[in-house]
């Protein structure tokens, strides 16, 4: 199929994407079109007007503050993956990235387009949750606000963006010498999207540790509970009360589901915590 007809506008700034972005008809802002494409193609997507933001520089600076690692929305995923942007904890941000589809689509797909596609089952929403990432959104009005990941993803397909805004800038607080991460996904197949998704992230100088879980229904579930249980002991809860705790917070999983994150969690820690 091929996608119905629509207009397709490159503007020369932040501002006039988001002019366009609230043009009055349906929009849809896209940067690598690793997602979008295929919805167009196939109509599951008909918007009117394309807003083609890959190639404005304002979305492509990359910056090390000393405190955080900030990203800019239109970086591609093999740019991550290749070291061209500063790791706020050794090694995560590559592995996450490398394991991403095909080198094919990372060569296109951007970081901010994942977020903003907030596919449950997609790596950096459950990544950018795990660090405590914060994303910086441009308004209509040439302002900006600051949206933590926790409260940036509302469920399946659905973020907190208003309608006119563009993701600007992905922020991310460095973490400490000793901070440890994991990262596991389960798939079918390499290149798939993930069946389930554990990561972690455990910085005790800034006296963090965040546990959470992916591919779920929706937004990424942080497990509050399992990371105050590693923090305090340095070790994975056991596989009945990790499904406990899955299932208080998404009572809708199902018994396949519900293993496949304990396992992935175990796997994930057995990253974090190889010599513990």
């Amino acid at each position: 199929m091929k996608p119905v007809a629509f207009s397709h506008t490159l503007p020369d700034s932040v501002v006039e994407a988001t002019r366009l972005a609230a043009g009055g008809v349906d929009v849809k802002i896209i940067g690598g079109g690793q997602s979008l494409g295929p919805m167009l193609n196939l109509r599951l997507a008909r918007p009117e007007a394309l807003v083609d933001v890959a190639a404005l520089n304002d979305l492509r600076r990359i910056a090390d503050t000393g405190s955080h690692v900030e990203i800019g929305a239109t970086i591609r995923h093999a740019e991550i993956e290749d070291g061209a942007v500063p790791d706020p904890i050794p090694g995560m941000l590559r592995h996450v990235a490398g394991g991403i589809a095909y080198r094919a689509v990372r060569n296109k797909g951007t970081i901010g387009g994942s977020l903003c596609h907030a596919d449950p089952a997609a790596d950096w929403v459950s990544a950018m949750t795990a660090l405590d990432a914060t994303l910086v959104i441009a308004g209509q009005d040439g302002s900006t606000r600051e949206v933590p990941m926790t409260r940036f993803m509302e469920g399946a397909y659905r973020t907190s963006l208003e309608p006119g805004e563009v993701l600007c800038t992905i922020r991310i607080p460095k973490c400490g010498a000793d901070a440890r991460w994991g990262y596991y996904k389960i798939c079918r197949k390499v290149g798939e999207f993930a069946d389930a998704i554990a990561a972690t992230v455990i910085d005790p100088e800034r006296r963090y540790c965040r546990v959470v879980f992916g591919a779920a229904s929706g937004a990424p579930l942080v497990a509050r509970d399992l990371a105050l249980s590693l923090a305090e002991t340095g070790s994975a809860a056991p596989q009945d009360e990790v499904k406990d705790a899955l299932l208080t917070l998404d009572p809708a999983l199902d018994s396949i589901k519900c293993h496949q994150l304990a396992v992935a969690y175990a796997r994930c820690l057995a990253e974090a915590m190889p010599n513990d």
